[in-house]
């Protein structure tokens, strides 16, 4: 299996995600890609036992941190980021070994909550010992909280983005029953792919183009865009990336929210560009504040805080997002009832 692994470049593009955590792009990948290389290369280490060897490290740093005293706590914001190092590197593993399993994904993320709740109570226990102040007690449970929020509404956002999704195809293929079943893709994830792509311009031009029937299910529907065979060039599936396919339609669910916030798509397609995700504070960049950037501060209790506030922030604005793309969603599903009613007439 060594003499298998490919060049640099290669398990770059194998291994890295398409987007990602800025802080993992910026600050982990540079060094852990590499190192999965090398790994992959030389060793028979397998992405559990590395799962194993980042916990073990965030442990270490959680007994860096229960010290209390400054020099422990630039010790134990040190190791804790080598833990995250090796966190980033199992699956990166996995990923260009093929070693990857159901399992090891539980194991991941189970170990990862064990580290955050194992650091975040050594740290704060170590300066309420060195303080006595109790509100380092407060900021254990805060911290705790936040981190299962992050991902509870992660989860449940992700399953209810899917169960709009597979309606939408539910009535597609009840629509195309008696014809051949087209494909369908989604907005969201044709600008994933082609960060390049300006959808307003193409929208527009859609609009002005005279293309029959699909005019008109555009203008009357802007959520469900259904794209001329004849007429392909000038629709932005064309420009998204989208497989040649006949009766394609595009449904973009994140139509209002881009309508209401312009800028969005043009900072979008830049992060995307550099593989950073618009999710700036997520449960990462939240757990780096708190176990990198205040220990080395020596900061403790404003990097909690502003990190808390920033992850809450942005947890708020995905929410607002989801809700104004329920909006498009049942805005779709009118579409395809005043469509089936008009056939019918």
């Amino acid at each position: 299996m060594p003499s298998d692994i490919p060049a640099l470049n290669e398990v770059r593009r194998i291994t890295q995600k398409k987007r990602d955590a800025w802080w993992t792009v910026l600050l982990v990948d540079p060094v852990a890609t590499p190192l999965v290389r090398q790994v992959a290369l030389r060793t028979r280490i397998t992405p559990n036992q590395i799962t194993w060897g980042a916990l073990l490290l965030g442990l270490a740093a959680a007994a860096c941190f229960a010290m209390g005293d400054w020099r422990w706590l630039i010790a134990g914001a040190l190791v804790y980021h080598l833990s995250f190092v090796l966190d980033c590197m199992d699956g990166k593993v996995a990923r260009l070994t093929g070693q990857g399993s159901v399992f090891g994904a539980w194991l991941d993320y189970i170990f990862d909550r064990i580290r955050v709740i194992a650091c975040a109570i050594a740290l704060m226990a170590g300066q309420y010992e060195r303080t006595g102040d109790l509100l380092y007690v407060w900021l254990a449970v805060a911290v705790v909280c936040l981190d299962g929020l992050r991902y509870i509404n992660s989860l449940e956002i992700f399953k209810t983005r899917h169960t709009m999704r597979k309606q939408i195809k539910a009535r597609i293929r009840q629509a195309r029953r008696s014809e051949d079943e087209a494909g369908v893709a989604f907005m969201e994830d044709l600008l994933r792919h082609n960060p390049e792509a300006d959808v307003e311009q193409d929208l527009a031009s859609v609009r002005s183009q005279d293309i029959g029937p699909a005019a008109e299910s555009v203008t009357a529907h802007p959520a469900h865009l259904a794209p001329s065979e004849h007429h392909s060039a000038h629709h932005p599936a064309h420009h998204l990336g989208l497989p040649e396919q006949p009766k394609a339609q595009v449904i973009d669910l994140q139509q209002e929210f881009r309508h209401r916030f312009p800028a969005y798509l043009r900072l979008r397609s830049f992060l995307l560009r550099h593989r950073i995700r618009t999710h700036l504070i997520s449960g990462i960049e939240f757990q780096m504040g708190v176990f990198i950037i205040g220990p080395l501060c020596d900061a403790v209790i404003p990097a909690t805080i502003i990190s808390g506030a920033l992850l809450l922030v942005f947890e708020l604005a995905i929410i607002y997002k989801l809700l104004l793309s329920t909006r498009d969603f049942s805005r779709t599903l009118a579409s395809f009832e005043e469509d089936e009613v008009r056939t019918a007439a």
